[in-house]
């Protein structure tokens, strides 16, 4: 059962605790922040809201995973960053300063835990996160060259390799799956270890999007089943292209995909649903701090559509911890986009194997 009332507590005081947290930090290493100015102040305040809402939706979900995995994630940006090795401790006692002095007893407890583990987590080295590009992949050798295509700048030459592998005898699925995924996976662990650019992240996932619309023709010949799927991602969520794959890969069984896209408001996802009537509902949470949003949108459609259709869930935030699908209050959970078309398929009643 999720503690909204500790999450809303801490997401209340949130722009009080950051500052109290800055202030600490700035005080205690202000060699290392001062230097960056005004602007470099702000940041600060930006991030340390960051630290508080992963906070937040951890205690509520009673999940601890959650946070840790998220500090995980800073330790790597931070040895990235080059900052130095005690900063990311010093901002997390910095922010157990600043939660005793705000919240109340219940829930500076739960959340005193949750930073006292991460404390221990990164008092060793953060752990190598591997390539995504691995041997077991047939397309591999593919996927790195279109990568690689992408971050020179080469979108046409990337589509032409892309091309190249349809002609050679690959499908688009196994495009998807063995070229576009593994592919924007890297992508974010090289932008994570500090080795790309926002700007290159960006440019390369837009160029995939781009490629991916030009595919679209080719999956309509599909035979239809008659099956109905509306997908989104919640309110605030920006990371689109994982769900654009779900809908694309299940209109490839010949499933009717209504995709809604990125940041989809509660009230468009309700409506669609009572409009369409689709069997299966799949939702996308990639940031951890938006699970509130997808717990408040699976409510609203159980209160506001009568009927069966069938939630799945999906997105970083949920892999962080594969059982909080059912504490969200979901049918089914997947953890990619090949995972989704055998859920969906197991939900709507189809025998097929996980």
């Amino acid at each position: 059962m999720v503690d909204s009332a500790a999450r809303a507590e801490i997401l209340a005081n949130m722009s009080d605790l950051a500052a109290r947290a800055v202030d600490r930090q700035y005080f205690l290493q202000p060699g290392v922040w001062e230097k960056y100015g005004k602007p470099g102040r702000e940041k600060a305040l930006e991030d340390a809201k960051y630290h508080f809402s992963f906070l937040a939706e951890a205690v509520a979900a009673g999940e601890p995973a959650l946070f840790l995995d998220y500090v995980q994630w800073l330790q790597e940006l931070f040895t990235g960053l080059h900052f130095p090795p005690d900063a990311l401790r010093i901002a997390l006692e910095c922010t157990l300063d600043a939660i005793g002095a705000v919240l109340s007893p219940s829930v500076i407890s739960a959340s005193a835990a949750l930073i006292e583990t991460a404390l221990k987590q990164v008092s060793a080295p953060p752990p190598d996160t591997p390539s995504f590009f691995t041997s077991e992949n047939p397309l591999v050798e593919e996927a790195r060259k279109y990568l690689l295509l992408l971050l020179d700048g080469q979108k046409t030459a990337a589509q032409d390799l892309v091309d190249g592998a349809l002609h050679g005898g690959a499908s688009i699925r196994e495009i998807y799956l063995q070229v576009f995924q593994p592919s924007q996976k890297e992508l974010g662990r090289l932008w994570q270890s500090n080795r790309i650019s926002v700007a290159q992240e960006h440019y390369c996932t837009a160029a995939t999007q781009l490629i991916m619309a030009r595919l679209y023709p080719r999956m309509l010949d599909s035979k239809k089943t008659g099956k109905r799927l509306v997908a989104a991602c919640v309110s605030g969520e920006l990371h689109e292209i994982g769900m654009r794959m779900v809908a694309d890969l299940i209109e490839m069984e010949g499933w009717d995909a209504h995709y809604a896209g990125a940041n989809t408001p509660a009230a468009g996802i309700v409506r669609m649903v009572a409009d369409r009537r689709p069997a299966i509902l799949a939702l996308s949470a990639t940031m951890t701090f938006h699970l509130g949003a997808l717990e408040s949108i699976i409510r609203e459609v159980r209160a506001g559509v009568p009927g069966s259709v069938k939630i799945l869930v999906g997105g970083r935030a949920l892999n962080v911890a594969p059982a909080l699908w059912q504490t969200v209050g979901a049918d089914g959970f997947a953890r990619d986009a090949e995972g989704a078309v055998v859920a969906a398929a197991l939900l709507v009643g189809e025998n097929q194997e996980a």
